[in-house]
């Protein structure tokens, strides 16, 4: 007997109700080989200004960078965004929560990593401020030396950190922020309480915020095959058509 794999849905028709929470690097725009070489097009910028006026703002970036970094990558735009997988938080009203600065605790942790990637070579450093992560998507024969280095390191700051597994990186980083727990926040405030949630995302740091959704009835799409919602688009190329059918909604109620 032939057994066919069911095929994941892509996601459903949009609409007006919906609050949306979007990751980036992955989702929005194509993974590179390291985390400095992201740029947003003026295209997608574009798109996503028309689709947060289309959903009266409810549009959020939820995302391991920093708050500051998607600032400077959505210039003009300055959307509600979630920093760091939580540790900091801008509403809508412009309000921040969790403002940014270089965490000291963390000097111990950045001298160790930093001797790690100079002895492991395309291995990368990136630091954040409150959290710090090591990429080594190219260098992927190091992986095993990464997570136990990361591991080891993160055990000596003590119960108030952990280790969040991302794509082909791990960051250490503050315990109890996660993306589910800002996509919690952002409901429970205007212009995103009482809509639909829908959250997309690529990584193993996007299934806190479709645990969230799924339990507030909304939706999940999942991008690419790393992950699995909901829903499934295949690529950042095909979210980006999909945010233009959102931008391309009429409101009935303004026509």
């Amino acid at each position: 007997m032939v057994f066919f794999a069911m095929k994941q849905p892509h996601s459903p028709p949009p609409s007006l109700d919906w609050c949306l929470f979007l990751d980036v690097d992955g989702t929005l725009i194509e993974l590179t080989e390291t985390p400095f070489e992201t740029r947003a097009s003026e295209e997608l910028k574009a798109v996503l200004r028309e689709v947060a006026e289309r959903l009266g703002g409810a549009l959020a970036l939820v995302s391991g960078r920093s708050v500051e970094y998607l600032d400077a990558l959505f210039a003009p735009l300055r959307l509600p965004s979630a920093g760091l997988h939580g540790v900091e938080r801008r509403k809508a009203t412009g309000v921040m929560h969790g403002a940014s600065f270089t965490d000291t605790q963390l000097d111990r942790a950045r001298t160790a990593l930093k001797e790690f990637v100079h002895d492991h070579p395309r291995t990368l450093l990136e630091d954040k401020g409150r959290t710090v992560a090591v990429h080594f998507r190219m260098a992927p024969q190091f992986e095993p030396e990464v997570r136990e280095t990361v591991t080891a390191i993160a055990a000596g700051l003590g119960t108030n950190y952990q280790v969040q597994a991302g794509s082909m990186m791990l960051e250490i980083k503050p315990r109890g922020f996660n993306k589910g727990g800002a996509v919690q926040a952002f409901m429970k405030e205007p212009p995103f309480s009482g809509r639909r949630p829908v959250y997309v995302g690529d990584d193993l740091t996007d299934l806190d915020g479709f645990r969230v959704v799924d339990s507030l009835g909304g939706v999940s799409i999942a991008v690419g095959d790393r992950v699995q919602g909901q829903y499934r688009l295949d690529d950042p190329a095909a979210v980006r058509e999909w945010l233009k059918g959102i931008a391309g909604l009429i409101d009935s109620h303004h026509e």
